[in-house]
C-alpha cells in the first residue's frame, strides 16, 4: 500500500534516530519537576506516573524486538525494565535509557525483514513508530503541566502519514477501527503550513467492506470534491488524528459532511 501523500515518507533513517534521542530529552525534561501523581487529561485515568512508565516501557519494548529481530508476532510483552521504586525517579529511569535505545538503533540495518504489526515489515518500521509514541506522548505530558506544544512540521507530516498507512492493521489494539466502513465517502487532511509540509494531503476513502487510504494523484481528483475536508497545521492534524484536538477547534477548517467526520473518530481511537 502506497502512502497517501506521495511526499516523501517515510522520512530517513538517521532522522528518527536523532528526533527519538531529542523527544525522549524533552519528554523527560517535561515530566522530571512536575507531580507525578497529576493527572493527564489526553490519556483518561493515568497520572503522569503512568505516562512516564509507558513511555519508558515501550521504549524498551521496541528494542528488545529490534534486538531479536522477530520474525513473527512476540507470545509475551516482558521485558527486564529496571523500573525505579519510586515513581519520583521515573523521569530519570526514562532518560538513563537514552544511550541504549541510542545504541540499538544505531546498531540496526533499517532494512532488515522483521515482523511489524503495520504495513512495513522491516526494522524500520519500529523507529517511526517509536518517534511518534513519543512525540505525541511528550505532548501529552506538556499539556498535563500546562506548556505550549510545538512540533516540527517536517516530522508532523510524517507522523500524519505514519498514523493514516497503519491505521487500517490497527485493529489488533484497537478493535473499533475494524468497524470502520461507508457507501465511498472520502475524508481528506491537508496541511496548511508555510514551509516543507505545504499542501500536503492526505485522502481515505470509506467502502462498504472497510476502508483505505488512497494514493495522491495530484490536484483535483476524476472522483470529485471530497465528502469532507479538514485544514491545519501538520501538528494540528497530527494531534487531531491522536484525539488530542477536536476538529470543532478553530485551528480547523472543516468543509463537507461533519457526519463522516465524526464516523470517523468514532472508530478511529489509537
Amino acid at each position: 500500500m502506497a502512502t497517501t501523500s506521495g511526499a516523501g515518507h517515510p522520512l530517513p533513517y538517521d532522522t528518527y534516530r536523532e528526533a527519538i534521542e531529542r523527544e525522549t530529552r524533552r519528554f523527560a525534561e517535561t515530566v522530571g519537576g512536575a507531580d507525578h501523581t497529576g493527572a493527564v487529561p489526553s490519556c483518561p485515568d493515568w497520572t503522569l506516573a503512568d505516562l512516564t512508565q509507558h513511555v519508558g516501557a515501550l521504549q524498551r519494548w521496541f528494542c528488545a524486538l529490534l534486538t531479536r529481530r522477530v520474525q513473527e508476532p512476540p507470545r509475551s510483552r516482558e521485558v527486564r525494565l529496571g523500573l525505579p521504586d519510586h515513581a519520583r525517579d521515573y523521569a530519570g529511569w526514562v532518560l538513563a535509557g537514552v544511550p541504549e535505545v541510542a545504541a540499538v538503533l544505531r546498531d540496526t540495518d533499517p532494512d532488515a525483514p522483521m515482523w511489524a504489526w503495520g504495513e512495513d515489515q522491516h526494522a524500520r518500521f519500529w523507529a517511526r513508530r517509536m518517534l511518534f509514541e513519543t512525540l505525541v506522548h511528550r505532548a501529552d505530558a506538556e499539556r498535563a503541566v500546562g506548556r505550549e506544544t510545538d512540533v516540527d512540521p517536517v516530522l508532523a507530516a510524517d507522523g500524519v502519514d505514519e498514523f493514516l498507512v497503519n491505521l487500517p492493521y490497527a485493529g489488533l489494539f484497537a478493535p473499533d477501527v475494524a468497524k470502520l466502513r461507508g457507501d465511498g465517502e472520502t475524508v481528506a487532511f491537508r496541511c496548511t503550513d508555510s514551509g516543507a509540509a505545504t499542501g500536503e494531503e492526505w485522502r481515505v476513502r470509506l467502502d462498504p467492506d472497510g476502508f483505505r487510504p488512497l494514493p495522491r494523484t495530484g490536484g483535483d481528483t476524476a472522483s470529485g470534491p471530497d465528502t469532507v475536508t479538514v485544514r491545519g497545521r501538520a501538528a494540528d492534524l497530527l494531534l487531531l488524528l491522536y484525539g488530542r484536538r477536536s476538529y470543532q477547534e478553530p485551528v480547523f477548517d472543516v468543509t463537507g459532511e461533519v457526519a463522516v467526520l465524526d464516523r470517523w473518530f468514532a472508530h478511529t481511537a489509537f
